[in-house]
This record gives structure tokens, C-alpha cells and sequence, in this order.
């Protein structure tokens, strides 16, 4: 049976199980864009008032646990809320196995969108007027969430990611990429990076994929930090440094890529700065480590691809840029 139906079925008794929803029925469901996770929109009707929500559950048949675990997702957002770090609201999680056989994660569909500025999206047309204030309010809410105790949030958590593990974890991925040149300067850009390890990082809640197609806008407003699947206790720079890489023209190569007039890296670490209040730190060295960190996963992603374990043509599209990564890794920690 189609899982969509499966879905719908198992919603249905779910919902209706829930206190004042007794006569609920949910409408319809579709699949959410994107290239990770198994998230559904989906459309409830409860007495005469239609409701739109999100359900997230992990793959079927895997251990529930890191980027499958969305009780843990579940964890962090609900701390997060009043902290002045926007998430959604859960309004249903859990893990008893009756409803679908997994752990879930219910949450309302926001209105608007994700801020999408490659080719064709429809923030890539907006005037750089308008995508500053845009760009501002993420580098404040990111300065925020890293300003947080997260001894106090998620005490559960941590210990914090030891930065030379952060680099050697990847050493796997590198070596399995679709094409070894892809990565070929993956070993030089690992050794400057060891060599020059930060010495005291800014430890804190660090979301682990903190981009523009994470960060979901409202009529312009950033109105909520979206898939947290990442999500971690280490050096919080490492958000900054993911988000600069994202939006950074020089590092990227391939056709379709974003021509938006986003503010530059240079730009969104000005606003970062001026928002936490004090130097963040060695900045270069965490801008090439989300390049490093990406070129491996671009590829190893491809061989995914190619051998037909995971269909996402999209990294077929961004082949080209995975080597300029690389060589954007150096130029970064050579002062570009």
C-alpha cells in the first residue's frame, strides 16, 4: 500500500485519540520538498475549521537515533521556545508505537517559505534592499541561539564535539566520493585545518544546517528555524561558518547557482559580530571547515546517487563546485 495512504490511516486514529479531536479527519497529504529527512504536509479537519500541519517520523526500518531522531529535534525546539530564537510549535510528539510504528513529530504549517535564492526560487529576484534586512535578522536570531547556556536548555546534552574529531569524522565519507578528484585536496585542506585548530571555541547549542533554505520567512519576518536534525552541543561558530559558505559567490561554480544579492560573508560577520556583542573568533578557519565539510559530503552524496541507493540528481547539479570547495577551503585560511 502507498505510504502516503498508509499515513493518512494511521493520522487518522491518531488524531482522533487526541483530546477534542474526536471527529477529526485529515483531508489530504503530500510529501514536504526538500533533499533529507521524511516530512509530510498535511490537512485536518476539525468540526468545521481546516488546520495545516507538519508530520516528521524517521525512515522506516533504521535506528531512531542522530539525524533519524526527532524526538531529539523535538527536544531542542520545545526548549527553545521564549528563548527569542523563532521555532515552530510541537504541538504532538512521541514514540509510542501503536500510531505509526515509529516516533513522530507533529508541528503547524507555517505560512511563507523558505528563503530560496537559487536560480529560478522566488527570493532570487528580490532587490538587495530587500534581502539585507532579511539576512540581518538571521545573523541576529543565529547570534542569539549561540548566546544561550545550553547547560540550562538542553542539560541532557553534550559533551561538546572535540573540533580535530569534527575534521577526522569525515575521513570515511572522503574516501568513498563518486570521483577521487572531486576531493583531491581534501588531505592538504584537512592537514591547515589540524594544524590550526581554535584554541578556545565559543561552546553552546549549535543548529548544524543554519542556511538560507533553513530559515523560514513570513511576509519578510523570519518567522522560525526549521529542521534541526543536526542540531548539537560544540563550537558555535560552526553555524556562522556553514552560512558564510552558503553565501559566498567565490566558492561556488556550478550552473544555476544563486546570483541573489545576498550581503557577502564578509557583510553577514559584521551583522553576527555586531549582534553577539564581541569577536567570534577565528572565523576563516570555520568558513573552511564548512567547505571541506561539504565538497566530502557533495560527494560521497554523488556515489549515493550513482549507485542508485539514494535518487537525488541534485548533487549531479552541483558536481562542479565540489573541487572549487576545496581550493575555496585554502584561499579562506590564506587570508581571501
Amino acid at each position: 500500500m502507498d505510504e502516503i495512504v498508509v499515513l493518512m490511516e494511521q493520522l487518522a486514529r491518531f488524531l482522533r485519540a487526541q483530546p477534542g479531536h474526536e471527529q477529526a479527519r485529515v483531508l489530504s497529504m503530500e510529501t514536504t520538498p526538500g533533499h533529507a529527512g521524511l516530512s509530510f504536509f498535511f490537512t485536518m479537519l476539525a468540526g468545521n475549521e481546516s488546520r495545516e500541519y507538519v508530520l516528521r517520523v524517521p525512515p522506516a526500518n533504521v535506528k531512531f537515533e542522530g539525524t533519524a531522531d526527532v524526538l531529539r529535534q523535538a527536544r531542542v525546539i520545545t526548549a527553545l521556545r521564549g528563548t527569542g530564537v523563532p521555532v515552530a510549535e510541537v504541538a504532538w510528539a512521541g514514540d509510542d508505537p501503536q500510531w505509526f510504528g515509529r516516533p513522530y513529530m507533529i508541528v503547524p504549517r507555517l505560512r511563507g517559505d523558505c528563503l530560496r535564492v537559487s536560480e529560478g526560487e522566488w527570493a532570487a529576484g528580490l532587490p538587495a534592499e530587500r534581502l539585507r534586512p532579511m539576512a540581518q535578522q538571521a545573523m541576529q536570531v543565529l547570534a542569539r541561539l549561540h548566546s544561550l547556556d545550553w547547560q540550562r536548555y538542553v542539560p541532557g546534552d553534550g559533551p561538546p564535539l572535540d573540533p580535530a574529531f569534527d575534521i577526522e569524522r569525515w575521513d570515511r565519507f572522503w574516501e568513498r566520493a563518486a570521483e577521487p578528484e572531486m576531493v583531491a585536496l581534501g588531505p592538504e585542506v584537512k592537514r591547515r585545518l589540524l594544524e590550526r585548530l581554535p584554541a578556545d571555541p565559543r561552546i553552546g547549542i549549535f543548529h548544524g544546517d543554519y542556511q538560507w533554505t533553513n530559515l523560514f520567512y513570513t511576509d519578510e519576518r523570519l518567522a522560525a528555524v526549521i529542521d534541526w536534525e543536526l542540531w548539537g552541543v560544540g563550537a558555535t561558530l560552526n553555524d556562522l561558518g556553514w552560512i558564510l559558505l552558503f553565501s559566498d559567490p567565490e566558492a561556488w561554480v556550478h550552473e544555476g547557482r544563486s546570483d541573489a544579492p545576498m550581503p557577502l560573508p564578509h557583510e553577514l560577520e559584521e551583522m553576527y559580530t555586531e549582534a553577539l556583542g564581541q569577536a567570534p573568533g577565528d572565523v576563516a578557519w570555520y568558513r573552511a571547515l564548512a567547505a571541506y565539510k561539504f565538497s566530502i559530503i557533495g560527494g560521497f552524496n554523488l556515489m549515493l546517487h550513482r549507485r542508485g541507493k539514494r535518487d537525488d540528481p541534485h548533487w549531479e547539479v552541483l558536481k562542479p563546485s565540489m573541487p572549487r570547495l576545496m581550493e575555496r577551503a585554502l584561499e579562506v585560511l590564506d587570508g581571501a
